[in-house]
């Protein structure tokens, strides 16, 4: 599926391994997508992030470091554990205590542990690739969608990486909707209906 990506969304699936490996992460996760596309400058997809976030990237950038820290876990798994009488503040407090800043987060502290290549894609990164190209699939008849054919292949841009985001359940789609960046709200600045769009 690789080599459907246009340049940008390649980018943004290595910016996205970068991240990882930084991290000391052990496999790639849809939040490391939404960090790549963070960086990006130039592209349909970075164009519509600043349209909807203006001054608001860091802000996302901090609401994924919080989520990691709760282990990945998005507010509605917290407030699901809550009902169940489980503080998921206190744990990441008491794991914290014992095991430093950011126990939970699932990354090891011997960067670089894996043998070769990078590590894994988690299947919620998978979930948001295949869903870009699902994307791009649909959106194949709008000829401002910047989906070209090459010799006959559909391209993937990072655009629809971006909109895959939005509606593949986790921590990145709660983070982008508190900041108004939704499915509904990146499809009319990518596509139109009236507002000015993206690139």
């Amino acid at each position: 599926m690789f080599e459907r990506f246009t340049r940008h969304a390649r980018d943004v699936v290595q910016g996205a391994v970068e991240h990882g490996r930084r991290e000391g992460a052990r496999t790639i996760e849809a939040d490391h997508l939404l960090l790549a596309l963070l960086d990006r400058e130039g592209s349909r997809g970075s164009f519509a992030l600043a349209a909807l976030l203006a001054d608001r990237k860091e802000a996302v950038r901090n609401g994924l470091a919080e989520a990691r820290r709760r282990g990945g876990l998005t507010r509605a798994d917290a407030d699901a554990l809550a009902g169940l009488g489980i503080d998921v503040s206190e744990i990441v407090h008491r794991v914290e205590e014992a095991h430093g800043v950011g126990a939970m987060s699932g990354d090891r502290a011997d960067r670089g542990w894996w043998s070769s290549g990078h590590p894994p894609f988690s299947r919620g990164a998978k979930d948001v690739l295949e869903r870009a190209l699902r994307t791009a699939v649909g959106r194949r008849d709008l000829p401002h969608a910047r989906i070209r054919l090459r010799g006959g292949t559909l391209a993937i841009g990072d655009e629809h990486i971006l909109i895959a985001l939005t509606v593949c359940p986790g921590v990145p789609a709660e983070i982008l909707a508190d900041h108004g960046v939704t499915y509904g709200s990146l499809t009319r600045v990518l596509y139109g209906d009236g507002e000015a769009k993206a690139g």
